[in-house]
């Protein structure tokens, strides 16, 4: 809150009412007036409060009153009284409500309580806070509150001592700040006043404003004092001391430097008062005036200096040569030579470390030090004092190090305890905090002299510590080593400084010059500025040449030794700017020397030594000589290494500082590598020997990397320096990257000097094996990397250097000779040149020449980096190779197989990105050489990998050609008709192979004849993938052939090949190939040369026949089409009548890809876009997925665009005319014909014989192509045909299998599966089938010759056939468990079971579609079903699987329901009349079997088979005896009698098997009985054949009831009370129920239907039922109640009456 705000101003009031009211009543009994005074003040506020808006102003006006209350109660004396007055008064100030005269009076009545001496810290804080709040306070009042301060400074008490000290220091300040505030204010309003004339009048200056006016008076007095004479305007002072004086008077200097320089009145005082004073106060020869101004004498002898004073002037003296040093010039040279005195070794301790930091506040100002240069240096006949301030540094320093510190106690050779300002020398060796001895500080050590280093400023700040120690009367002891870090700090910061700013004016000069050039080109630079920086650095280097070298000897510390070489460094770059050649030499000696080992011979830099040895330099006077370096080091070793010179000398040690040099060096060279010159030569030595110390070895594009250790105890490195070697590695390369930026001069410089030390390197590793140096080799690689975009200035000195490098013996040498020049040619062909190497082919030649130049050397390992460069050029830089072509192929191509290995994969490397990338940049007459070049990769015999590689090279070219098609053929025929112009002009023919096709085609047929070579080439793999490749091409791209080139593809390329792989199939070795290699495992089908070729075999035919196929249309048409045909069709043969299965079965596969064919369909139904083309359109799908190539929908426009450029037009067939193919088919018929006979004729041999067995797939196969094939010669087929095919069927299902592969084609024998072949079979009868069903009618003759083929196969499930006389196993005892391992190979017949049962299946489907065929009545074909069938039928349960006899069942039951129908239509015809008895027999054998069940057979499955026998029954009963007139009538009395014997049991009473079987069949009974009573009578009797048959079946029921009853009374006799088997019971219950069903159907039938025997028997049972009462079981009771029922009918009286002649 602000002291004006409303707020503020009530308080304030507030506040005063109640310190008047305190007042009042504290003065109320001593003290009455000021308690009336008080009391009126109260009334007095409140009048102003209520009188004024303004009150703050108001109050000020009336200021004086306001306070007088106050100003009598401090007259009061009474402490209490006077605090709370003074507390009131110092709120008034603070609100600034005190007008100037309530000031003076407060001011007055101040002094009066000083001089009592009452509330003194009071009085300063009240003073403090009046000048501070306001500026009312001037002139005298001013003076005298100042006055009062200064007094109170000399009390006894301490604490007011010190309060009044600080109040004093402020208000001086105050002052101060009121001018500088005065002078602002005034700045723009009113000139300057005009400058006066030095004045000398001391009282006053009329010309000063108020306030600088009080500052003048105050500044003039405190000159007065400290010169200890009277002030003028601080009336009143009683004493004062010199030591505050002066730091009253520096403060002031320091703090308002304009005051002094702004005004003149003040220069003058700075000139005429202060500067004498000084001079005259360093002079401790004067004598202190003693008495009121000094009450402190100085304790010490007149002849000695006194610390506080002397310190204090110097401290002025900084301030002075700081701020006013334009003012002051003359002075300032008495001053700085002083100074220099001053560092004098016979000066005492104390004055040489306040002089020194001193010195330092100098170094840190470089603005200030070229001055100083301009001032004095420059000037004749003035002291060289810039000169003498470097040099009397360096004397200082040696002179630490030379004389004993003879102001100290402590021992010279040991660190002291750290002292109170050594604590900040933090621990910084390596074995900080480990108390590791000496290492715990930093120090400098030379000759026994150990000198710690302190921390004593920060870098570029001056801050002392002696020239702050204000309160010390004594002169402290120094520490041991402050002086010495002060010192080094000045020269480091001197160094930094002077550098800094001559590189900024540098840099700016060298803009302005830019800029100045640009405007007027012409206008000369003056001189003087460079002037004044030579002098700088002429007049300085010898100095800190000396100082820094005896530093960077005597260093122990990693900072320290940093510091002193990058001030080494700056300075060294600086002369090398600047052009001083002698002085950058020097400092770059020192940096090299210290680089390396102590004593390290190298001649180069020896020389340069010699030259500064002689160099003495002089500080006033007295000569300094140069210190050589110590030999001792007590740095820690961290690499052992061995000098790179031609004697060996042992092993030289590195320390971590030369490492730390060498750091140095690299980035002088790096930074400042333009302003090296000669020096390179020196720089660079002294790196490679460092570099080889190091054991750094290089590596990709030259950089050197840290290397493993070479052989022998050579380097030890320790793990310090392991991690700083990558850094340094890494400047290494950043140095020579940099060389881009030098000029050429300089860059002709730093070449020169790496071909001069390689040279030296070259020399040195002739004759000996020792590791050569590659610095120079590696460093040439960079430098020429990194100036590629002005490689032509170096390019011919650089390459013919390394030329020589690349025959060097040393492999090493001779490898990195090889490297650099391979990186700079893919570097130089990789640079983005301006104009571009396509448009300067000088440039691009100049680059590739020295490629060339390799082949010349004969060592293979510069071959293989010459190959590895040409691969690298070829990935980078191959579309622009253009003329190089040749050359780079030439390279490629020049490969022989007694070359290595490695040599033939880089070579391939390159072909390999050739073809995949580079084919459309190179000219077209290239592409035959890249076939041959890529061919010879095929055939060479080092790599295999590379031959199977370089094959699928072919198939991209091939790939190439056709989708560049146009183009090749276009630019081809323009050389071919330069080629034949030239040959025409010789007279000769064109030479050039396949010369009359057209180039293109030429191109196409030298491919192939390549891969054709390869296809026979000795190893299968290559063979392998040749065909598929050489395939693949001809299939996706022969669209692009001429016709008449087809010609010779056919014939000269594939059936050559065919006739070479069959001839070399046919005499290949037997003998089993070892595995190869050891390792490599062959499988056991390709463990023979014969096995190997058999699949080339494989592979070659199958290509043909595809190509055959997808090419039919374009081949048809080439005239000798069938000729081919033919032999193609004999190859086919040939093959799959070979022993070996593989080619065998694949001759198949081919055979059914040919036969796949359609025939071409006429052109007018061709779709437009394939009418051009010859090729089909249904096979356009088979196309596009041939080979690797890409979808051919493309090829179309291709190919009709080349027929179109040669006039061909394919020559489609007329019109409306089919191409007649069935000449074809028949071919292919007979062909088929004769391989199956062949294959599946029985061996003739006796059984010890070794047969050829030919293989189920193979059997599959054929058997399945007939399918196919019988489509195109259906229309011929005869029955002579089908005999054929009948004959090779039944053959090729009767072929045994081996055993050993038996696991694999035969289901286990419980599964009820076919195999493939079986299928096959099947297949083939019903694709017959189909088409006689859809055929004519006189094709319907071979459904009897079908029925028959089916019905032998029907056979096979109870008789398997016989394969000549081979043994062979049945499947079932041949499980695959029992077959060991070792035994010779058995032959086992297949499971013909399921083939057997299909082709039943099959059967009873074809006869259910014939039955009524007239064919197939007139054959007897049911008749000869149910002979057949009757075979299973009557083995029952012998049969060899059960499912036979269930399906020969439901078979005969399904036939029958079809058959028996058309048997009774034709039963006059007597065509069926040899059937029945057939029939009748099946029946028989069915129902009746001698084959008795298992003995596992379960109930549930007894009762699922008679359930098979009931429908048996019923088929008997709902298809044959409602038709018995059709049928004849022995068949139905045999049908009868085996229905009554399956309802009756026999009358013997022993239990056979037998009849308990039968006796278990009761459903069986039960039907048969039922049936029986169904025929038994019927009311519908329409012929006498049905009555006779019911009368039968009655006679027969009747009869079978009367003896069950009986056999059951004696056996329950005879059983006593044992209960009869359930089976009698439950028939006995049947019988009951029958006799009652009978009686049933009686009672409704029509008494004359019923014939009198029929009544006879019926009443016969009477008696027998009656017997059976005494039955015990009650199921027979009731059956036995509901059969004696009906009886109650016949019981009437007897008739006597005779009816119709029949009792």
């Amino acid at each position: 809150m602000s002291t004006s705000s409303p707020e503020a101003v009530k308080r304030l009031l507030e506040n005063m009412q109640a310190d008047l009211r305190s007042l009042s009543m504290e003065c109320k009994k001593k003290f009455p007036p000021v308690k009336e005074a008080a009391e009126s003040g109260i009334v007095k506020i409140k009048t102003i409060a209520a009188r004024n808006t303004d009150i703050l102003a108001a109050l000020k006006e009336n200021s004086s009153e306001v306070v007088q209350p106050f100003l009598m109660g401090c007259g009061t004396k009474e402490p209490k009284i006077t605090q709370l007055c003074l507390a009131a008064i110092q709120r008034l100030m603070s609100h600034e409500v005190v007008s100037e005269a309530a000031a003076g009076n407060i001011i007055n009545m101040l002094w009066q309580l000083m001089e009592n001496g009452l509330e003194e810290l009071k009085l300063l804080q009240t003073v403090l806070v009046l000048l501070t709040t306001n500026t009312i306070v001037h002139d005298e009042v001013l003076s005298k509150a100042i006055v009062l301060c200064f007094r109170l400074h000399f009390t006894k008490d301490n604490i007011t001592n010190n309060t009044a000290a600080a109040t004093v220091r402020q208000v001086v300040t105050v002052v101060f700040e009121r001018m500088v505030a005065e002078d602002d204010k005034f700045k723009g309003l009113m000139d300057e006043p005009p400058a006066v004339p030095g004045n000398s009048n001391r009282r006053s200056v009329s010309t000063l404003r108020p306030s600088a006016k009080d500052a003048y008076m105050l500044f003039q007095d405190l000159c007065q004092l400290v010169n200890a004479d009277a002030p003028y305007w601080l009336v009143g002072m009683t004493e004062m001391t010199r030591t505050f004086g002066l730091e009253l008077l520096e403060s002031v200097l320091n703090d308002f430097p304009e005051v002094f320089l702004q005004h003149q009145e003040f220069s003058f005082l700075l000139k005429e008062r202060v500067c004498p004073l000084v001079i005259k106060l360093f002079s401790p020869n004067i004598k202190f005036r003693q008495g009121s101004c000094s009450s402190a004498a100085s304790p010490v002898p007149v002849e000695k200096p006194y610390f506080p004073i002397c310190m204090r002037l110097l401290r002025v003296v900084s301030v002075l040569i700081k701020h006013f040093y334009s003012l002051l010039v003359t002075e300032c040279e008495i001053f700085l030579s002083l100074l220099v005195k001053f560092l004098d070794g016979e000066k005492p301790q104390w004055l040489r470390a306040v002089a020194v930091e001193s010195v330092h506040r100098l170094c840190v100002q470089p603005h200030l030090l070229r001055s100083f240069c301009q001032s004095y240096d420059m000037k004749q006949h003035s002291t060289k004092v810039f000169r003498d301030i470097v040099n009397a540094l360096g004397s200082f320093i040696q002179s630490l190090f030379i004389l004993p510190n003879t102001g100290n106690a402590s021992s010279t050779n040991t660190p002291p305890g750290l002292s109170a300002s050594g604590s900040q020398g933090s621990a910084q060796g390596p074995g900080a905090g480990a108390g590791a001895g000496l290492n715990t500080q930093a120090a400098f050590e030379y000759r026994g002299t150990w000198i710690p280093l302190m921390t004593v400023s920060v870098q570029g700040s001056a801050k002392a510590t002696y020239l702050e120690m204000l309160d010390k009367v004594e002169p402290p002891s120094i520490p041991e080593g402050y002086a010495m870090s002060v010192a080094f700090s000045a020269l480091l910061d001197l160094v930094r400084g002077i550098t800094m700013m001559i590189e900024r004016e540098l840099a700016k000069q060298e803009q302005e010059e830019a800029m100045r050039e640009e405007a007027e080109p012409e206008s000369p630079q003056e001189p003087m500025a460079h002037e004044v920086w030579e002098e700088m650095v002429n007049a300085c280097w010898c100095g800190l040449l000396a100082a820094l070298s005896l530093l960077l000897d005597a260093s122990t510390d990693e900072a320290a030794t940093e510091n002193i070489l990058k001030a080494e460094l700056c300075v060294a770059s600086l002369c090398g700017r600047l052009g001083l050649v002698t002085p950058r030499d020097a400092f770059i000696t020192a940096i090299c020397k210290a680089s390396l080992p102590p004593h390290y011979t190298l001649t180069i830099l020896s020389s340069n030594t010699i030259n500064l040895a002689n160099k003495v330099y002089s500080i006033q006077g007295q000569s300094v000589q140069m210190v050589s370096p110590s030999s001792e080091s007590h740095q820690q070793v961290v690499a052992v290494g061995q000098p790179l010179t031609a004697q060996p000398q042992g092993t030289v040690v590195l320390t971590a500082k030369n490492i730390q040099c060498m750091r140095t060096l690299l980035n002088l060279a790096h930074c400042h590598g333009a302003y090296l010159g000669t020096s390179w030569q020196l720089v660079l030595a002294t790196l490679q020997h460092l570099v080889w110390i190091l054991g750094l070895k290089p590596g990709v594009g030259g950089v050197l990397k840290p290397g493993r250790a070479v052989e022998g105890p050579s380097t030890v490195l320790t793990t310090a320096v392991m991690t700083d070697l990558p850094i340094i590695s890494n400047i290494l390369s950043r140095l020579f990257e940099s060389s881009q930026y030098l000029d050429d001069v300089s860059l002709h410089h730093l070449i020169n000097a790496l071909c001069s030390l390689s040279m030296e390197a070259m020399e040195m590793a002739y004759g000996n094996n020792k590791e050569p140096s590659l610095f120079a080799v590696a460093k040439l690689l960079e430098t020429g990397l990194v100036n590629m975009d002005r490689i032509e200035i170096l390019w011919r000195p650089l390459t013919a250097h390394l030329l020589e490098v690349c025959q060097h013996p040393n492999t090493r040498m001779r490898e990195w000779g090889a490297e650099a020049i391979t990186s700079l040619i893919k570097a130089g062909l990789s640079y983005k040149h301006e104009p571009p190497l396509s448009q300067n082919q000088r440039l691009q030649l100049l680059l590739l020449n020295p490629l060339k130049e390799l082949s010349n050397v004969l060592h293979a390992d510069i071959r293989q980096k010459q190959l590895e460069c040409v691969l690298q050029i070829l990935q980078n830089q191959g579309d622009s190779l253009g003329p190089g072509w040749p050359l780079v192929l030439g390279v490629i191509g020049a490969i022989r197989n007694d070359q290595g290995e490695s040599l033939i994969r880089t070579a391939f490397q390159c072909l390999q990105l050739v073809v995949t990338d580079f084919l459309p940049t190179m000219p077209c007459m290239c592409l035959q050489i890249v076939v041959d070049v890529a061919g010879s990769f095929g055939l060479q015999n080092q790599e295999l990998n590379i031959s199977l590689t370089s094959i699928g090279l072919l198939w991209n070219i091939s790939d190439y050609f056709f989708q560049r098609g146009e183009a090749i053929t276009e630019e081809l025929e323009k050389e071919e008709a330069v080629l034949l112009k030239q040959a025409q002009d010789r007279g000769e023919p064109l030479n050039r192979p396949f010369h009359p096709a057209p180039p293109f085609d030429c191109l196409w047929l030298c491919l192939y004849a390549k891969l054709g070579e390869l296809c026979v080439d000795p190893r299968p793999a290559v063979r392998k993938s040749a065909g598929q490749t050489m395939f693949s091409t001809i299939a996706a791209h022969g669209t692009l052939l001429q016709p008449p080139t087809w010609n010779i593809v056919v014939w000269k390329v594939l059936f050559h090949l065919l006739n070479c792989v069959r001839k070399s199939s046919t005499t290949a070795d037997k003998e089993k190939i070892e595995s190869g290699g050891g390792n490599i495992l062959i499988h056991h089908s390709r463990d023979t040369a014969e096995k190997q070729w058999a699949e080339t075999w494989v592979l070659t035919l199958a290509g043909v026949a595809r190509i055959f196929n997808t090419r039919r249309y374009l081949l048809q048409q080439l005239g000798d089409f069938f000729k081919a045909w033919e032999v193609l069709l004999d190859h086919i043969q040939s093959a799959a009548l070979s022993k070996n299965n593989e080619v065998s079965l694949a001759a198949l596969k081919s055979f059914q890809e040919i036969l796949q064919l359609v025939t071409p369909i006429k052109d007018t139904d061709r779709p437009d876009a394939l009418a051009a083309m010859d090729v089909p359109s249904v096979l356009m799908e088979s196309l596009q997925g041939s080979g690797p190539g890409r979808p051919l929908i493309r090829s179309d426009s291709l190919a009709e665009r080349l027929a179109q450029r040669y006039g061909v037009q394919p020559s489609l067939p007329p019109p409306g005319e089919e191409i007649d193919d069935s000449a074809l088919w028949w071919s292919a018929w007979n062909t088929w014909y004769r391989v199956g006979t062949e294959c599946t004729r029985p061996p003739s041999g006796g059984p010890d014989k070794l047969v050829f067995v030919p293989s189920q797939p193979f059997l599959t196969a054929l058997i399945q192509i007939f399918p196919a094939l019988y489509q195109h010669i259906a229309g011929g087929f005869s029955m002579e045909d089908l005999k054929k095919l009948g004959v090779i069927l039944y053959g090729a299902v009767s072929v045994p299998i081996s055993s050993d592969s038996s696991p694999f084609i035969l289901p286990s024998y419980t599964e009820a599966v076919l195999t493939s072949l079986q299928e096959a079979v099947l297949t083939a009868l019903d694709v017959l089938q189909k088409a006689i069903c859809v055929g004519s009618e006189n094709l319907q003759v071979m459904y009897p010759a079908i029925f028959e083929q089916l019905l032998l196969f029907v056979e096979f499930s109870c008789k398997p056939p016989q394969y000549g006389k081979m043994e062979t196993k049945h499947v079932a005892n041949a499980k695959y468990n029992q077959i060991q391992l070792f035994a010779p190979a058995e032959w086992v017949a297949l499971n013909y079971v399921p083939f057997a049962e299909r082709s039943l299946e099959v059967l009873v489907d074809l006869y259910h579609k014939t039955a009524c065929h007239k064919a197939v009545i007139t054959e007897k074909v049911l008749q000869n079903i149910i002979k057949t069938v009757r075979i299973p039928l009557g083995l029952k349960y012998a049969c060899p699987a059960e499912s036979t006899w269930k399906l020969a069942v439901s078979s005969l039951l399904k036939v029958l329901s079809i058959g028996l129908p058309v048997a009774r239509q034709q039963a006059s015809s007597g065509k069926f009349d040899t059937m029945w008895p057939e029939l009748a027999n099946a029946f028989e054998d069915f129902l009746f079997t001698k084959s008795t069940p298992p003995d596992n057979l379960s109930i549930q499955e007894f009762q699922r088979n008679e359930a098979v026998d009931v429908e048996v029954v019923q088929l008997i009963s709902t298809e044959i005896l409602p038709f018995a007139n059709f049928i004849p009538k022995e068949f139905v009395g045999r049908i009868m009698s085996m229905l009554n014997r399956g309802s009756i049991h026999s009358q013997s009473s022993s239990f056979t098997e037998a009849e308990m079987d039968i006796r278990m069949r009761e459903e069986f009974s039960k039907v048969c009985f039922e049936t029986l009573l169904q025929f038994s009578f019927s009311n519908k009797v329409s012929t006498p054949q049905e009555g006779y048959i019911s009368r039968m079946a009655l006679s027969v029921l009747l009869q079978r009831a009367q003896d069950v009853l009986r056999r059951f009374v004696e056996d329950e006799r005879l059983s006593g009370r044992c209960p009869l088997p359930r089976q009698q019971v439950t028939e006995i219950i049947f019988v009951l129920k029958a006799i009652s069903t009978l009686m049933d159907s009686l009672k409704k039938t029509q008494p004359e239907n019923v014939d009198g025997n029929v009544w006879a028997q019926v009443i016969a049972l009477y008696p027998t039922l009656v017997e059976c009462i005494t039955c015990s079981s009650p199921e027979v009771s009731s059956a036995l109640r509901d059969a004696l029922g009906p009886f109650k009918d016949f019981m009437q009286p007897p008739v006597s009456k005779v009816q119709n002649g029949e009792s």
